[in-house]
């Protein structure tokens, strides 16, 4: 009896020892993966995961060679491969790693997979490339998780709302200028001298303040200001008192030359007793002698009668400046304050109903963004405008921007490409440029374009949506602050700041079928699944092509 029992105990271990070398491995299961995130996430145009797993207890044969490969799969049957891990049993003499058979082991491997909207809906599932010994043996495919948030995509969609980077107009109602006319003395002397009076800075001073008074409706005069000098040279009492009386006779020219006109307005009046100031001006844009030494001087000595003293000790370099700087400082300043006034917003969309060509090209770009300029109205008036000023880049840019909100590439490129012929460095092109790159997923050329147009108007739109498409929320976040549209909202939401959404969106004033997207999302992420499905309604009913974006966006996934 003892001896069948060990007969039958050994049978027994010998059927266990061969069970534990067999050739099978066996099947794995979704709980033997932990997929980091799940489901998976898109950022800077990828879907980046960390796959953590766990061969069990007694899985992998001593023998046994395992590839494991994550497979993307979309619902057309598409399929993506990242890279493979290999993992080896304990008598396999190899460079991957080891697995314990009586242990398991945990391994970790990234993986990553380019994005695009074939893989809107996919899943991640792992294939094993398995043999134990010379034998292949079948493990079956694994899906360990399911589809795909993408809404940092979201942002070529969003690019609908401004479509690109206008070039702006320069145009101001109200430009406040001046003019200035420079009256010359005789050394020691403050006497206005005829021949002075009658120089072309002092007649065009005065024509001016007729032009001014007798156009009311396009000029507005301030004021006027008279400031007078005398030059460094001599004692500081005797040119006080010299400066004050150059100051008086012009001022009283000014006062006289007013009153025969009949102008009403305010003259003001200073003098400078030694122009230091105006004399370092002069000296260091002339070629003098010694220019190098006086302006070290001046550096050195703050004392005026320091400061003169070892200029003249400089006898041909203070001959120099006797001759050529000196003369310049013994003067006068007259200076018309005014404000020239433009056209008003009715008289220019007046003008350009009776007459475009008599506006100028910054009053027509002006009246492409008035209130109650719709799309199709401001493309209308940009198309006028090229044809007027054929060699100002800005409206054939601004025309590319109406055709990218029309999502209108072709026609985009034409009107890039007659930008660029006018203006081959034009800052708002180059962004556009670059905004078209990111539509088409070329991330390179997109960085390439926008380092050219570092300055532009909205540049910090451009950069904003550059780094949502890098995957740089935060950054996006800093370059569309202070922005109220789409594109600001979506860094935000990136980014979980949802208060600072919330704001965007509170004061943006031209939302459309985006926005109340963007809107849904952020209200699930927060649980609010009345908001959300209200608002994507509203985005649906705006936008009827987003009905099918959302069928399949994650973002729902708890939405009832």
């Amino acid at each position: 009896m003892l001896k069948k029992t060990i007969i039958t105990l050994t049978a027994a271990t010998a059927l266990l020892a061969m069970t534990s070398c067999s050739g099978k491995l066996g099947a794995l299961s979704a709980d033997n993966f932990n997929v980091t995130p799940n489901p998976m996430e898109t950022q800077g145009g990828y879907v980046p995961v960390t796959i953590n797993g766990n061969f069990p207890e007694k899985y992998m044969k001593k023998k046994a060679v395992v590839t494991v490969t994550p497979e993307l799969r979309a619902a057309d049957g598409s399929v993506l491969r990242s890279m493979p891990a290999t993992f080896q049993g304990e008598k396999v003499m190899g460079n991957n790693q080891t697995i314990s058979y009586l242990l398991g082991g945990h391994y970790a491997m990234k993986a990553e997979f380019p994005y695009s909207d074939t893989y809107h809906k996919s899943d991640l599932w792992l294939t094993f490339n398995a043999k134990v010994g010379n034998k292949t043996v079948e493990v079956p495919a694994v899906k360990v998780a399911n589809g795909i948030v993408a809404t940092s995509e979201l942002y070529r969609l969003a690019m609908a709302q401004n479509g690109g980077c206008i070039a702006p107009d320069t145009f101001q109602r109200v430009r406040i200028q001046r003019q200035e006319a420079n009256v010359k003395f005789l050394i020691n002397q403050a006497q206005l001298r005829q021949g002075e009076l009658k120089n072309a800075t002092v007649k065009d001073f005065l024509n001016m303040i007729r032009t001014i008074n007798n156009e009311k409706a396009a000029y507005a005069l301030n004021n006027v200001e008279v400031k007078a000098y005398a030059s460094p040279d001599g004692g500081e009492t005797f040119n006080d008192k010299l400066a004050q009386k150059r100051q008086n006779v012009s001022e009283k020219y000014v006062k006289d030359q007013l009153k025969k006109m009949k102008v009403n307005t305010t003259v003001g009046g200073q003098y400078t007793a030694q122009d230091w100031e105006g004399f370092q001006q002069l000296v260091a844009a002339s070629n003098i002698q010694d220019k190098d030494v006086i302006l070290r001087v001046l550096s050195m000595y703050q004392d005026p009668e320091e400061r003169e003293q070892q200029i003249r000790n400089m006898s041909a370099g203070f001959r120099e400046l006797a001759d050529g700087i000196l003369p310049e400082l013994r003067r006068s300043r007259l200076i018309i304050n005014y404000e020239t006034i433009g056209r008003s917003d009715e008289e220019i969309q007046q003008q350009y109903k009776d007459e475009p060509e008599r506006l100028s090209v910054d009053e027509l770009l002006y009246a492409a963004t008035l209130d109650g300029v719709d799309d199709n109205k401001a493309t209308e008036i940009y198309k006028k405008t090229a044809k007027i000023y054929p060699n100002d880049y800005r409206a054939y840019n601004n025309l590319a921007v109406q055709a990218l909100k029309k999502g209108d590439t072709n026609t985009a490129q034409e009107y890039i490409n007659k930008a660029l012929a006018v203006n081959p460095k034009a800052g708002e092109t180059k962004a556009n440029q670059a905004l078209m790159a990111l539509k088409a997923g070329s991330l390179t050329k997109a960085q390439e374009f926008i380092s050219q147009a570092i300055g532009c108007n909205d540049y910090g739109y451009a950069l904003g949506t550059f780094n949502i498409a890098k995957g740089d929320y935060k950054a996006a976040a800093e370059n569309l602050k202070g922005q109220t549209n789409n594109m600001a909202a979506l860094a935000q939401i990136l980014n979980k700041d949802y208060e600072s959404a919330r704001v965007i969106f509170k004061n943006m004033k031209n939302g459309d079928g985006i926005t109340d997207y963007l809107r849904a999302i952020m209200s699930a992420r927060q649980g609010n699944s009345y908001a959300a499905n209200t608002y994507l309604k509203d985005a649906i009913a705006k936008n009827s092509k987003l009905a099918y974006y959302a069928e399949d966006d994650l973002e729902f996934s708890k939405v009832k």
